[in-house]
Formats: structure tokens, C-alpha cells, sequence
């Protein structure tokens, strides 16, 4: 019982941080109709500052100019590339995503090189003991950072006047422009925002137990596009939803598989997507996504 609550702790943390990256597809996806599969170059930006400026000037500051600069980096992708399509068809935006995320990812990785970059975070490999169960720090402290981070971008969202005109332009995006909101600023805001959330994912999927920053590091944030998918992809709440079932299911699938011979071979880098078919087959548009009405 106490390895199992070890695993739902650290699966709990895990979603939590894949729930920050599945919330910034869901904000541009809501803004623009994109889906933003550049998101994991922006991921690996935000970690690649924090990796390079931490031992300069200290890793609070250098989180925050890691935050600042996905934020920066996000906001120009909309401005420079999606803004000059903005007649493209939804489908064409998003590959267009996949060749940026391409060109600044392959940069990044360069720039990284062989090398595994830590990021100087003050938690280290200090764990705490809760009632049997042995706990990371930098899990606790990923949990409570992205609760807190989602809680602000939901009230944002709900009571600010970006959040009502980003909720205008996710309804009618013809009729939000008439009423006078300005449709780019919301695009290029919702493009910030991700990129710091993104920023802030990338500390804690670098952090022990991970060693730190690598060129793959990216590919983590593809398992936040299922997450995105089953919460479903025009909902705020179903991307934590989503990101927990993911982390949950993730982590049950490494704990286990040395007593289960199904869940050997890799199995838990292929449950994410294993768990999205499952759910888009009873449910297409995700556990809380729109259904779209047609007529016949």
C-alpha cells in the first residue's frame, strides 16, 4: 500500500506539471483555433535560460528571465509567423507550427549539445518522509507551483478583461472583433502565456530525479498533447484533468512493470496515447470538451 500512495503521489506531482504544458495548447487552441505543436520548443527555451543564466545571476532570477523569455519567445512566433497566415485555413496554421517548432528546436539542441544542463534548482535530491511514503521535494514543490500557477491563470481567465475577451474571441471570434476586441493582442497574449507555462513545466521535468536539461527534454511535452486531447482541447479544466490521468497513469505504468509482462518493453511511454484512444473512442471530443451540433 505505501509503494502504491508513493506512486499516486509522484504520479499527482507528474500530472500536475504535464497539466501546465497541456494548458498552454488549450489557451492557444481557444485564442486562435491552432493547435500549437511548436509548444515544446517554447519548453525547451524556458529551461534552456534557466540552465545557462542560473549560475550567473541565481536561480530565482534566472527562472524568471527563463519565464519571461518563453513568454517573449511565444509572443513573437504569433506575431512574426501566425499573424502574417492569418488567411491560412486552421489545419495549415498548425503544420506551420510543427516547422517552427522544428527550426528552434534543432537550434536549441544545438546549443546544448551532448550535454545534460542542470538548472540549479534549490531542492535538489532532498526527500521527505509523509507517513511512510518517501517524497521528493522538487515534487512537492512542482505540485504546489503548479496549483498555484493554474489557480491564477483560471481566475485571470474568469475576472480579468483579457480572460473576457479571450472567452469572446474562443466563441465568436467574428462577432468579438466587431464588439472591439482586439483579436491579435488576445493571439499574441494567449502565446505568452503558454510560454511561460511552459517555462515553469520545463524546471520540473528537469529537476531530480531527472538529472537535467537535455536535447529530448522536449519530447516530454508531447505527452502533454494527450493530456490536452482527453481533458479536450477547447477546455481550461480538462487540461488538469487530463494531466493528472496522464501523470497517474504513467507513473502506475513504471511502478508495475516489473510484475506485469504487459507493461515491460517501454509500455509506459506508449500509455499516454494508449489512454487518449481509449477515451476519444467513448468520448471524441475529450472528458470535457464542446460537443459540436450539426444538423442534418
Amino acid at each position: 500500500m505505501t509503494a502504491l500512495a508513493e506512486l499516486l503521489v509522484n504520479g499527482l506531482a507528474s500530472g500536475a506539471v504535464y497539466a501546465l504544458v497541456a494548458l498552454g495548447f488549450v489557451i492557444v487552441h481557444r485564442s486562435t483555433e491552432v493547435i500549437n505543436f511548436a509548444h515544446p520548443s517554447l519548453l525547451l527555451a524556458g529551461g534552456y535560460l534557466v540552465a545557462v543564466l542560473h549560475d550567473d545571476i541565481g536561480f530565482w532570477p534566472a527562472l524568471g528571465a527563463g519565464v519571461a523569455g518563453a513568454a517573449a519567445l511565444g509572443a513573437l512566433v504569433e506575431f512574426v509567423v501566425l499573424r502574417r497566415l492569418r488567411s491560412g485555413s486552421h489545419g495549415t496554421l498548425s503544420i506551420v507550427t510543427i516547422g517552427v517548432d522544428i527550426v528552434l528546436t534543432v537550434e536549441i539542441a544545438r546549443r546544448i549539445g551532448a550535454e545534460v544542463l542542470p538548472l540549479g534548482d534549490p531542492w535538489g535530491d532532498r526527500v521527505v518522509q509523509v507517513g511512510g511514503v518517501t517524497i521528493a521535494q522538487a515534487r512537492i514543490a512542482a505540485l504546489g507551483v503548479a496549483v498555484a500557477a493554474i489557480t491564477v491563470f483560471l481566475l485571470a481567465f474568469k475576472y480579468t478583461s483579457w480572460g473576457v475577451a479571450m472567452r469572446a474571441a474562443a466563441e465568436d471570434r467574428a462577432t468579438a472583433a466587431l464588439m472591439g476586441v482586439r483579436l491579435g493582442r488576445v493571439s499574441a497574449g494567449a502565446w505568452a502565456v503558454a510560454g511561460a507555462l511552459a517555462a515553469l513545466a520545463a524546471l520540473f521535468l528537469c529537476v531530480f530525479p531527472t538529472p537535467g536539461l537535455d536535447r529530448a527534454t522536449s519530447f516530454a511535452a508531447l505527452k502533454a498533447l494527450p493530456a490536452a486531447v482527453i481533458g479536450g482541447v477547447d477546455s481550461t479544466t480538462g487540461a488538469l484533468a487530463g494531466g493528472l490521468l496522464i501523470g497517474v497513469t504513467e507513473a502506475l505504468a513504471v511502478g508495475y512493470q516489473d510484475e506485469a509482462a504487459l507493461l515491460r518493453g517501454g509500455f509506459a511511454d506508449i500509455a499516454p496515447y494508449l489512454l487518449m484512444i481509449v477515451v476519444l473512442l467513448i468520448r471524441p471530443t475529450g472528458l470535457f470538451g464542446t460537443r459540436e451540433l450539426a444538423r442534418a
